[in-house]
């Protein structure tokens, strides 16, 4: 069902491979892209439309999401997948919380004052994919943390169906979480609209939230005229496991994510072959009572596999070079993995810390870096939302203490006009 990969050189092979995944045909995407940016970015609404017209459904019912729609999507939301949103919206608010920054004041004994300043992003955009699977749980895990973080507006995105309706479960998310507005449109056009702004969709100053390929390399081609959270690549999960744990929640983890897309990597790490044999025979079984098999099927054969490690070292060490979006330990003793552990987006400890627990639940985010970036970003926090800005107050006795030295380095730079900048107070 899935491969098992041995020895160093093979284990580099796999590991070297998996990082190229979300590459594809890039080349084609990226000239695809640009031209849909250039053409949104010169025609506005009217490409949007178009592009919507052409790739989502021909008659969108709306092109922005009237108010009174989204509050009945929201009174007449299934009763127990509302109660389920608003848990969630608790866990997720008391995690995020902790987050919020508060701004300083430092005041030295010369009259020299400097502040960090923390101010709320004005504008915001979130992009929520929808097509085969309309994430619901990225309305809440990107739109709480920034009304935590006190952003003015927040701008949602999201493709209509087939039938050109929104999404009423995406609608009645968006109400729950205090979403100002939402467009029917997706794709790299909607990513362009929040960029640069059109007639009726606002400029927004970042735009966070996954999608697929064209919608990543959109947001790469805008980053600079807006911020982003981050290019996120295909959905990932890494296990490590020992002897002691249970195969068949193994399978059923991998499988989590194997469903997403055919992109999508799936590894399991060991040091016991049993174990390997065992959770392949339940791969085997789960993948056919899936909905989505033929995709996690596609994504188990090309992109996941089973590494042998000699000894839980070499699988912490491995699954470093990796950097996953999503790590679980399930071995005897999680917590002493933990400690070992430094690359990964989000870590899952013990056998009842499934990986949905945290897309859904838990409070941390699920916005993760993916394809390993973890090794150096983070995931999705309410210092997204927020700017930093510093100010200076020196007084002319203090300017006067710091002018030497200001001067010295200037004039070694080169600058000579930043050292007369000083220069000339000091006459």
């Amino acid at each position: 069902m899935i491969r098992v990969i041995k020895g160093k050189a093979e284990i580099a092979r796999f590991i070297a491979d998996n990082e190229t995944r979300a590459d594809g045909d890039n080349f084609e995407v990226e000239k695809n892209v640009r031209e849909i940016v250039e053409n949104v970015r010169k025609n506005g609404d009217k490409a949007v439309r178009e592009y919507t017209a052409k790739w989502d459904c021909p008659n969108a019912k709306y092109y922005r999401v009237p108010d009174e729609v989204i509050q009945q999507a929201y009174e007449n939301a299934d009763v127990q997948l509302l109660a389920a949103l608003k848990r969630c919206k608790e866990k997720i608010e008391a995690f995020h919380i902790m987050q919020k920054r508060e701004a300083y004041e430092l005041k030295q004994d010369n009259g020299v004052i400097l502040k960090q300043i923390i101010r709320p992003l004005e504008q915001i955009g979130i992009y929520v994919p929808g097509g085969t699977a309309p994430l619901v749980s990225t309305v809440l895990m990107c739109a709480i943390p920034a009304k935590i973080a006190g952003v003015g507006q927040v701008i949602m995105t999201t493709p209509p169906q087939k039938d050109g309706t929104p999404n009423a479960d995406v609608l009645a998310a968006a109400k729950l979480c205090g979403v100002d507005m939402v467009f029917l449109c997706g794709g790299a056009q909607a990513v362009a609209a929040l960029a640069y702004g059109t007639d009726e969709i606002p400029r927004v100053a970042k735009i966070v939230g996954p999608g697929r390929d064209y919608v990543a390399v959109a947001k790469k081609f805008v980053f600079g005229a807006v911020d982003i959270d981050m290019v996120a690549g295909p959905s990932e999960i890494l296990i490590i496991a020992d002897e002691t744990a249970n195969p068949r929640y193994i399978a059923a983890d991998l499988l989590s994510q194997a469903e997403h897309d055919v992109k999508s990597s799936a590894v399991l790490i060991t040091t016991s072959m049993d174990l390997a044999d065992s959770v392949n025979a339940e791969l085997e079984k789960q993948v056919a009572e899936l909905q989505r098999n033929e995709i996690a099927v596609e994504s188990l054969k090309n992109y996941s596999g089973i590494i042998i490690a000699e000894c839980m070292e070499e699988a912490v060490k491995t699954a470093d070079k990796i950097a996953p979006e999503h790590l679980e330990v399930l071995t005897e003793n999680p917590f002493e993995v933990e400690e070992k552990l430094r690359n990964y987006g989000s870590l899952f400890l013990g056998k009842y810390s499934p990986e949905p627990l945290g897309d859904y639940y838990a409070g941390p985010n699920h916005v993760l870096p993916t394809n390993g970036t973890a090794r150096f970003s983070s995931p999705l926090t309410v210092d997204d939302f927020v700017k930093k800005s510093s100010s200076i107050y020196y007084t002319a006795e203090a300017l006067k203490g710091a002018a030497d030295d200001i001067m010295l380095i200037a004039e070694r730079e080169g600058l000579s006009a930043h050292a007369n900048s000083v220069k000339v107070r000091m006459e």
